[in-house]
């Protein structure tokens, strides 16, 4: 049982004014955390919230969409799925939502294309939410964009750039640019690229800055493999790369697909970074304890949840902005690339 602001336990839940109380401000300003926490200095924020957190303090929905005619509640339309960068996408927004104070719905689905939208979209508009944000990482999604209820607040994440509402996301083309320009600057004559699957608007952006990066600077432009995102399809390709003695640089389009092709190239007598340097994407947790220690384009999952939610903020509020947020990638080096022995 939570305990009160004098340290004794609790018998009833909290009220608006315990958490004034512990936090040591007016109930008005901890409304205003709760209901616009833009307008609160963010020191107070913090402080209000952690009170909110330690009295494990609900607001009263009903009550709260009384005064303000918003019911707390945003939601998140997402594709079902257990890949590392729209799960990691999803989490994050949800706890920057969760974190200044609302409550998030969830409406996952198994496709992504206009009717899948348009019905999750109807379930959430059912919970009274106050705005959408729609995680939408396929080409498939654009579509389904154009048909929202003009009256509902809607921020797009990963839609790509010519999408009808407010978008966030990271800047795949040039983390993929940076990836590819590390192993020209080792040395390697060219770099493979083995991408994700068609219709992913990441694998799209990722194509587009391998390609350009290699053409910026006169470089042979091999041939593009298509994965799937998996470890299976990593090493199935990698096999067919460790078998060409020509090939000594791999940007693989996710940490994943490099798994598989670091697996490859080992089975293979491939040595990695001696003989062919390998780069990853996502930076996911197990990255750094590959073998060799994986080399891979970090992107800030937490700064693109913010993002997502401040600017579905702006809608809510009717302050428009900015149609569009860029989060800027970063090249993590580890011992997984080195210079080539060919040259």
């Amino acid at each position: 049982m939570a305990g009160g602001s004098d340290g004794k336990p609790r018998t009833r839940p909290a009220v608006l004014g315990d958490v004034a109380a512990l936090a040591g401000v007016s109930a008005m300003t901890v409304s205003r955390v709760l209901n616009a926490p833009d307008r609160v200095r963010a020191e107070t924020r913090e402080r209000v919230l952690a009170a909110v957190r330690e009295l494990d303090y609900w607001p009263n929905s009903a009550a709260r969409q009384l005064v303000t005619g918003r019911s707390g509640v945003l939601g998140v339309v997402s594709i079902d799925t257990t890949l590392y960068g729209p799960a990691s996408t999803l989490y994050c927004i949800e706890q920057a939502a969760r974190l200044s104070g609302y409550t998030v719905s969830i409406a996952s689905l198994s496709l992504l294309n206009r009717k899948s939208i348009e019905e999750g979209v109807h379930r959430l508009r059912s919970q009274s939410v106050d705005g959408v944000v729609i995680v939408a990482p396929h080409e498939s999604a654009v579509d389904g964009l154009r048909y929202l209820p003009p009256d509902l607040p809607v921020v797009a994440v990963d839609a790509g750039k010519e999408v009808p509402v407010p978008v966030v996301m990271v800047d795949q083309r040039a983390g993929a640019a940076r990836a590819t320009r590390h192993l020209l600057s080792l040395g390697h004559e060219t770099v493979w690229h083995l991408s994700g699957p068609v219709d992913w608007i990441d694998a799209s952006g990722r194509i587009e800055g391998w390609r350009g990066a290699l053409e910026a600077e006169g470089r042979p432009v091999p041939e593009l493999l298509r994965g799937d995102w998996s470890s299976r399809s990593g090493y199935q390709h990698g096999r067919w790369l460790a078998a060409d003695p020509s090939v000594t640089a791999v940007f693989a389009g996710n940490d994943q697909m490099a798994l598989g092709v670091l697996r490859a190239m080992r089975e293979a007598g491939r040595r990695v970074p001696e003989e062919v340097s390998v780069v990853g994407f996502d930076d996911i947790p197990e990255a750094a304890y590959f073998w060799p220690p994986l080399t891979t384009v970090r992107q800030d999952f937490g700064e693109v949840g913010r993002n997502a939610f401040h600017l579905l903020l702006d809608q809510m509020a009717g302050t428009k902005r900015e149609t569009q947020r860029l989060v800027e990638p970063e090249l993590v080096v580890r011992e997984s690339t080195g210079a080539s022995r060919t040259r």
